[in-house]
């Protein structure tokens, strides 16, 4: 007869602790996920049944509780910020909580129209010319990392000044910020084309995370986020976020920060920022390694398998610089840049650039589309019903009599510290632009480019 074998009691005690610890991990995720969901339906339940002030409708009372639990679960995050912006706007397609204005209202009687009129009006961001250009600028970035440019410009520059450690963390920087005049998602321009060469970079120096990480990748990181915060704020198209910005400063300030005057508000603090803080990273939180003459090896050999440029990356170069063009030069020719970016990436359809299957499987793109949409709805659609001027009278009052300039220094400190509450900078703009803005009382310019509300617009982006 066959003996039967024990288990061995090692390995069954190692799979228990095993599953205990993953039982205890589920257990806890569920906890959180709860909690999350309990925040942000206490919130939204709480101020939509709750009265409305006096002079306010209560349509216009139940979509700021919708948009405040929005944004809420955007911070929380129960579920991604995109998914949290669809169900926020289902809910105010279902609850009918989208205003109209009193002359539809008084006008249009039929109820069916009526309804056709309010679900349009909560699905009319997405019709948003800025939407749009968002939406091209990300498949664009998709362009100059499928073709290799992105990379070969970065190689060029390490090339050029990456001998030394501090020149290599230039150089990064330097591509970083040539590619924000048109590409708006920082997380493509970092993750796709910075972060995978700073890491070979790294590497070839035995730089990995842990014990080796200060020898050169530490350095290299923390500089290129540091320069990062500051390249976003630079060019409209730093970061999707802005986009929110121009819009909101225009409806409310009726300053228009287009492309020309956002770079030239921001070219020169950015530049200045981008020469001062690398060398501030350097002393601070030096590397270990600060001559680097195999970086320019390495980019000289990988522009070597690289080759001459192609004829999709010339295709892409010649699109980037044109959209560029167009963009700064728009108030001579009139056209507007969402139109500038649809034809971009209309030429590189046309010539096999990008594909339509790239642009479909360019998640983060479609992502941004609909939370973008509908929070731009949302905030508009809350500027129209007079809550966001309620608001600012309200807090004018704590601020009477102050100087302009005081206000806005308190206001900005405030302001700043605020965004360790937000998971994202896109969060942070919807929730605190528009209400700080329209806070501070500015005085009459004396000339237009004087104006404090585009100081105070330009300041508070910055931030």
């Amino acid at each position: 007869m066959a003996s039967i074998q024990e288990p061995n009691s090692t390995e069954g005690s190692a799979n228990h602790g095993y599953k205990h610890d993953h039982d205890n991990e589920r257990r806890e995720n569920r906890r959180n996920l709860v909690l999350k969901w309990a925040v942000v339906l206490v919130i939204g339940f709480g101020l939509y049944f709750s009265p409305e002030p006096a002079g306010i409708d209560p349509r216009a009372w139940h979509l700021m509780a919708i948009f405040i639990a929005t944004i809420v679960g955007s911070i929380a995050r129960p579920l991604s910020g995109g998914a949290m912006v669809f169900l926020g706007i289902a809910t105010i397609a279902i609850t009918r909580s989208m205003p109209l204005s009193e002359q539809v209202m008084k006008t249009v009687t039929d109820p069916k129209t009526l309804e056709t009129l309010r679900i349009k009006s909560t699905l009319a961001g997405y019709a948003d010319p800025v939407v749009w250009l968002v939406l091209a600028a990300f498949f664009m970035s998709r362009g100059m990392i499928k073709t290799g440019l992105g990379r070969r410009i970065a190689l060029i520059f390490i090339r050029a000044i990456g001998h030394r450690s501090l020149g290599l963390g230039y150089a990064l920087v330097g591509t970083d910020m040539l590619l924000a005049m048109v590409i708006p998602s920082n997380g493509a321009r970092s993750g796709g084309i910075i972060f995978p060469i700073a890491k070979s970079v790294a590497e070839a120096y035995d730089s990995r995370p842990g014990p080796t990480a200060r020898r050169l990748g530490a350095f290299l990181m923390t500089l290129i986020y540091q320069c990062e915060v500051i390249i976003c704020a630079m060019f409209l198209t730093g970061q999707a976020g802005n986009l929110l910005i121009q819009k909101f400063a225009q409806q409310v300030a009726h300053v228009d920060l287009n492309y020309t005057r956002w770079m030239i508000g921001g070219i020169i603090p950015g530049i200045v920022s981008l020469l001062v803080i690398p060398q501030l990273v350097y002393r601070v939180f030096p590397p270990e390694i600060t001559h680097t003459p195999g970086a320019a090896d390495f980019a000289r050999g990988e522009l070597e398998k690289m080759g001459a440029m192609s004829r999709h990356e010339k295709f892409m170069l010649l699109v980037f610089a044109m959209v560029a063009s167009l963009w700064i030069t728009t108030k001579f020719h009139g056209i507007d840049y969402s139109v500038v970016a649809m034809l971009g990436i209309s030429v590189l359809l046309l010539a096999h650039v990008i594909s339509w299957e790239d642009m479909i499987s360019e998640h983060a793109a479609w992502d941004v589309f609909i939370w973008y949409g509908g929070l731009v709805r949302m905030a508009e659609a809350l500027g129209e019903t007079g809550i966001t001027k309620r608001f600012a009278e309200v807090a004018a009052g704590y601020t009477t009599n102050w100087k302009w300039w005081a206000a806005l220094a308190l206001l900005a400190v405030i302001y700043f510290y605020a965004h360790y509450a937000f998971a994202s900078i896109s969060a942070h703009a919807l929730a605190m632009y528009t209400p700080f803005l329209v806070v501070v009382p500015p005085p009459a310019p004396r000339h237009s480019w004087q104006s404090p509300c585009w100081l105070i617009s330009r300041i508070f982006q910055l931030l």
